[in-house]
């Protein structure tokens, strides 16, 4: 292991048992600014839904409307780089307005899923997302690449929130100068 910090985070998580799934609630940031959280996120790693399992270029998009919802688009060139672009537009609903990390993001109505804002740098230049379930993750960036040792950081995060390391994957990303929406 390069990096001693993931190495203690990989030991806590083998002896807390990587079986199971913690009971308490995952923490949230205390406080989102909303609007400074909004524009492109690329995804620089994460436990992928089945729609983005082969994802390369993902970048997610936020967008504050008027209503108090977020518009988000989220976009990935499937099995490559020259792969085919997919789209997806799902609505967010910021569920608790006292901290604005805990939002439910709608794919289909009525079903709006758990998503988290669990870390988020205090130049909003990188986040974790993460799911009640630790069933899926989110490692983002402002930029298409971050540092190994801060990428290092965010999974011994993920792992001490109780995810499975083995699960995460490294996002492919290649910034083309394209503004992304």
């Amino acid at each position: 292991m390069r990096n001693p910090f993931i190495a203690g985070a990989l030991a806590a998580f083998a002896l807390g048992g990587c079986g199971s799934v913690p009971k308490q609630p995952l923490p949230t940031v205390q406080n989102v600014d909303l609007p400074r959280f909004m524009g492109d996120w690329y995804v620089i790693a994460s436990i992928p839904t089945w729609i983005e399992r082969d994802a390369w270029n993902a970048v997610e998009s936020y967008r504050l409307d008027s209503d108090g919802t977020i518009a988000t688009t989220f976009t990935f060139r499937k099995g490559g780089f020259d792969g085919p672009e997919r789209r997806m537009t799902p609505r967010g609903f910021v569920v608790d307005r006292t901290s604005n990390a805990v939002w439910g993001m709608q794919f289909v109505w009525p079903i709006k899923a758990d998503y988290r804002i669990v870390w988020l740098a205090d130049d909003y230049s990188q986040t974790v997302i993460a799911r009640q379930k630790r069933d899926y993750l989110w490692i983002m960036a402002r930029t298409p690449q971050i540092s190994a040792a801060d990428l290092d950081k965010r999974i011994a995060y993920a792992i001490l929130l109780g995810y499975d390391p083995a699960l995460i994957r490294k996002v492919p990303q290649r910034s083309n100068g394209e503004a992304r929406h």
